[in-house]
């Protein structure tokens, strides 16, 4: 573990887009979490039945219809992709953290049955992630179109 951190270092201090501030260090970070959401956001317009049926386990909304969860789907893309352009920063990753802490919450008997569903616990570091860009949003000017 020691080498992979003292890697990151060495990359973090030699890379152009690193090395001169903490702007591309910013950056990476919210496009490392824009991955993850846009996946999520894909799985709407590809599986929108698994889309439902969260839905229905993890909110208690049951009956969703399916244009409904590509209607979710699309205003998901348009936040996502305006998270990773910087524009309205305070919104859209303030809404990003709290859309993200609602469907944490959400998954909470996951968490008492710990070993069976260890892949939720993955949820809180990012929701924490997600508060430190939203603190840290004026820093985060590299490649932004919304400075």
């Amino acid at each position: 573990m020691l080498s992979l951190s003292i890697f990151f270092e060495h990359l973090c201090k030699t890379t152009p887009i690193f090395k001169s501030d903490w702007n591309g260090r910013y950056f990476l970070f919210a496009s490392l979490f824009f991955i993850v959401m846009f996946v999520w956001t894909l799985d709407k317009f590809v599986n929108p039945a698994h889309g439902m049926a969260i839905f229905e386990k993890f909110y208690g909304i049951g009956g969703v219809p399916e244009m409904a969860v590509y209607v979710m789907g699309a205003l998901q893309l348009a936040l996502v992709l305006a998270f990773v352009a910087g524009l309205a920063k305070k919104y859209t990753y303030g809404l990003i953290f709290i859309l993200h802490g609602g469907s944490t919450l959400s998954s909470f008997p996951q968490y008492l049955d710990a070993f069976n569903h260890l892949l939720f616990f993955a949820a809180w570091p990012m929701w924490g992630a997600c508060f430190a860009l939203f603190l840290l949003r004026d820093a985060d000017t590299k490649l932004a179109f919304g400075k």
